[in-house]
């Protein structure tokens, strides 16, 4: 069992010799922590890239779990070929619903309310009143309406939002409300004053708020992207950016780490937070959580949760 934690720091691990278990810690350093032949289990480390998160898949050729600490599984899916067939592939559903739609909020209000341009005022000594947008009586348009999808709702309850509107790849009914399908966002774009992208990266929603997406949102219009930096195309928000005619709040650029000197940096109305979602003081106790339960499901022969693939 291949960790980026170590073992003494979970509480509620198998035992290893309970269970038959051996742990080895790997957080993504040059050396692998024993041969990875024998590695049956393995959780990618948290972070650290797709290059290191695939790099020992080919070797593992007795793999049956490979386990994401994040929601997304884009950085681990261009290995997967590599992987014998019947490998189980989980992701971290329930570790980084109530952060991400914390910053979510945070992202919204701040741009919204001025709070960036504050800030300079308060370097600069400079009192900057006046009129600022409210989030109250605003309608907000969640694109990606998974578990994050939700969390973001949930947390937009209190605000007095005029409309929550939900999309997701396909159409569904909710005890909230119904979800539209991805087909209907040309229609649903121009209503919107908060757009919100939180859907996973897949071909897909790659550059899905592309330059078409961008101009049928209204004018004024903030997009905050919560999801991976290559759902946006970057030099189609830069235009719509820097004509005033929209805003916009990311935690995930394209490219990421967003270089210094991209023009994205001092964008007008661009807010840029360095993809810290889901790097809170709730990640670690939730993914402990995570990681004790799943192994102990696999040492008792249990159905895994979060299963969102099997390699085939």
């Amino acid at each position: 069992m291949w960790l980026p934690i170590p073992a003494d720091e979970i509480d509620g691990l198998p035992a290893p010799a309970d269970a038959g278990l051996n742990y080895r810690f790997w957080d993504g350093g040059p050396d692998f922590p024993a041969d990875p032949a024998r590695c049956v289990f393995y959780v990618v480390p948290y972070m650290k890239g797709s290059e290191i998160a695939v790099r020992p898949l080919d070797a593992m050729s007795g793999v049956r779990v490979v386990q994401t600490l994040s929601a997304g599984i884009d950085h681990v899916t261009p290995g997967l070929g590599l992987l014998p067939a019947g490998v189980r592939l989980c992701n971290a559903k329930g570790v980084h619903e109530a952060s991400t739609a914390e910053l979510t909020l945070a992202l919204i209000l701040a741009s919204l309310r001025g709070i960036p341009g504050f800030v300079r005022g308060q370097d600069a000594e400079e009192w900057r009143d006046g009129f600022y947008p409210a989030l109250a009586d605003k309608s907000v348009l969640i694109v990606g309406y998974g578990s994050i999808g939700g969390a973001i709702e949930d947390r937009l309850a209190p605000f007095e939002c005029a409309r929550v509107v939900r999309v997701a790849r396909s159409a569904r009914t909710t005890e909230r409300g119904p979800v539209h399908a991805l087909t209907d966002l040309p229609a649903l774009l121009p209503q919107a004053d908060v757009v919100v992208l939180s859907t996973p990266l897949t071909p897909d929603t790659r550059h899905l708020a592309d330059a078409g997406f961008l101009a049928r949102m209204k004018d004024g219009a903030l997009l905050v992207n919560v999801a991976r930096g290559p759902v946006v195309d970057t030099k189609a928000l830069l235009a719509e950016a820097e004509s005033g005619r929209i805003t916009a709040a990311l935690d995930v650029t394209d490219p990421e780490p967003l270089p210094p000197g991209h023009p994205l940096w001092h964008a007008p109305g661009v807010l840029i937070s360095p993809h810290v979602g889901g790097s809170t003081s709730a990640f670690m106790p939730r993914a402990k959580r995570l990681l004790a339960g799943q192994l102990t499901r696999f040492a008792a022969g249990e159905p895994l949760r979060n299963v969102v693939l099997t390699t085939g």
